[in-house]
């Protein structure tokens, strides 16, 4: 399984989302996921099985598959939400954490 952070350059708020996924993944006790960060120029269909973006690229990502959208990068209490969601729909097994 891999969720990978996607921004418009792929330097600073995909990593940030892509740490802050891991910490989140880690919190929740749910393993076997692979986490990167990209560029959404350099991303295709079929790359990961689930892509988180920030609202602003929500419509150019549309097709890259399994999308999921922030509505705030820098909102963890949405992050932790959204990651808790996309595990149970990915039937990932959450810890006791």
């Amino acid at each position: 399984m891999k969720f990978l952070a996607v921004c418009s350059t792929g330097l600073g708020s995909s990593f940030m989302v892509h740490m802050n996924i891991e910490k989140v993944l880690k919190e929740l006790g749910v393993s076997g996921v692979a986490v990167d960060h990209a560029d959404l120029g350099s991303v295709s269909a079929g790359d990961a099985d689930v892509i988180f973006v920030g609202s602003d690229l929500a419509e150019a990502a549309s097709g890259l598959g399994d999308v999921v959208v922030l509505d705030s990068i820098i909102d963890l209490n949405e992050l932790k939400q959204k990651v808790r969601d996309t595990a149970v729909r990915k039937d990932l097994t959450i810890g006791d954490n």
